[in-house]
């Protein structure tokens, strides 16, 4: 079951690639059904905190009709980043299943571990890893081509307007 909802996560990070959004997808899980599934909106959005964790838990309160997430798994593709750790933490998700680990940003593990912090009032139980090489080159290649083309622009000279 674990797996089904990461591809779940992860088919939600190749959607928004298409939108040129960092490909980051996160699902809501509760009694074995996805109530919630988003990815990255933050450039369609034009908006900082649209991640795909903040999108799918406004979702999911919705479908609960309450802003508290018990009984709730969630499963992101990337190691979620304070703001989203936070979210998670204030909805009271009761379990936390993540693919790539963000060493630049992650706070369930890699820059600090906010989710595992005793000084908060809940602490989601975390799975980190999960598909991590399927989730880590999805990033990995969608940057790879924003650099490649970012190279061929300025070989070429090509100036957004």
């Amino acid at each position: 079951m674990i797996e089904k909802f990461m591809r779940a996560a992860i088919a939600e990070a190749k959607c928004a690639e298409k939108y040129d959004e960092v490909p980051v997808g996160a699902v809501i899980v509760k009694d074995g059904v996805i109530i919630a599934a988003a990815g990255n909106m933050k450039e369609r959005e034009n908006c900082a905190i649209y991640h795909a964790e903040i999108v799918a838990i406004k979702q999911a309160c919705s479908v609960v009709d309450n802003w508290y997430l018990d009984g709730c798994e969630m499963y992101v593709t990337l190691e979620p980043c304070p703001m989203c750790a936070g979210a998670i933490i204030n909805s009271r998700i009761d379990k936390v299943y993540f693919g790539a680990f963000d060493y630049k940003t992650g706070c369930v593990g890699s820059v600090c571990n906010l989710l595992a912090d005793k000084s908060f009032n809940h602490q989601p139980e975390v799975v980190s890893g999960v598909l991590e090489e399927e989730c880590s080159a999805l990033l990995t290649n969608y940057f790879k081509g924003k650099r490649a083309a970012k190279k061929l622009d300025k070989k070429y000279n090509i100036q957004d307007e």
